[in-house]
């Protein structure tokens, strides 16, 4: 396992202090128009995310990429989530990942 450039978790709130870096977030399709996803990440934000393939509305998905800026991610790797998936842990574990516990993630 390549441990060399980790992805960070991160929510909305978390994404501004990690551009440039590679991120892992989970986001909410909104609306996706030709490789140009807006979601909504687990704590409310509008993203955009870039290189995103064509997703039902509503999923979940996990997006790895680079963090362009504080609203934009361009995606390297994705997972679809589906239609269900609990945000608040989500948060909490951003929050543990970027705080006291960043130790423990890679």
């Amino acid at each position: 396992m390549d441990t060399s450039n980790p992805a960070v978790f991160v929510n909305g709130e978390l994404l501004s202090m990690h551009c440039g870096r590679k991120i892992r977030a989970v986001v909410q399709v909104i609306q996706s128009d030709g490789g140009i996803v807006t979601g909504k990440s687990t704590d409310e934000q509008q993203l955009t995310i870039h290189g995103l393939p064509t997703v039902p509305h509503m999923n979940f998905v996990e997006v790895v990429g680079i963090a362009e800026s504080n609203k934009t991610i361009k995606v390297e790797d994705w997972t679809d989530f589906g239609t269900t998936f609990d945000t608040a842990s989500y948060n909490q574990l951003c929050q543990l990942a970027n705080g006291e516990f960043r130790s423990l993630f890679i």
